[in-house]
């Protein structure tokens, strides 16, 4: 493994245990066995650091999305296979998206910062105009706001950051069947229809 990424490594493993605000340089230097000035030769800030753990996963992210609301599925499976792609990204990047969806720090003037805020406002354009799409074509429920329904999913989908562990409990497949579910039929169950009385 290069120094460079042996730092990210390091740096994803502490971010994710200790929060990216209380951690420092020096942790990071400390935890890959150099001097804090090292880090600087490939990282000139945290924050640096920082958006080179997420953007990968995040552009990742979106240019799937683009693929899906692209594609000629009905919206059903359109939704289904974003959700899935959602999901995916935390295995086998589990300490990544962890990152990225606990720690969204946005530094004023920091453009690889600001690239990544742009990254994951379009992401969640894309999600409103799936759901968007499905209400115009009758797949979906049109009287709910796809804005509002586009951060419901999200943040089903995020949670996922505070208690998913790879290999423990539930796979993805797993959640992606379960929240797909909930989402496109409802937890309610309709009652069967009285018949009509003789």
């Amino acid at each position: 493994m290069s120094r460079r990424l042996e730092i990210l490594r390091r740096a994803t493993e502490i971010f994710e245990r200790q929060g990216v605000s209380r951690t420092s340089i020096e942790d990071i230097a400390n935890a890959v066995g150099v001097k804090r000035e090292a880090i600087y030769y490939y990282f000139k800030s945290r924050n640096d650091i920082l958006a080179e753990i997420i953007l990968p996963s995040s552009t990742a992210l979106l240019v799937g999305l683009r693929n899906i609301l692209r594609s000629d599925r009905p919206s059903r499976e359109k939704l289904r296979a974003a959700i899935e792609g959602h999901l995916s990204a935390f295995s086998p990047s589990y300490l990544e998206m962890t990152v990225a969806l606990r720690e969204v720090h946005f530094g004023a003037g920091d453009d690889k910062l600001n690239e990544l805020k742009k990254v994951w406002t379009e992401y969640g354009e894309l999600w409103t105009a799936l759901i968007r799409e499905g209400q115009a074509n009758g797949s979906f429920k049109a009287g709910v706001n796809p804005k509002m329904a586009s951060f419901g999913v999200l943040g089903m989908c995020n949670w996922l950051s505070r208690w998913y562990q790879p290999g423990k409990g539930m796979t993805i497949a797993d959640i992606t069947d379960t929240f797909f579910t909930m989402l496109a039929d409802g937890l309610a169950q309709v009652p069967a229809p009285t018949p009509p009385s003789a």
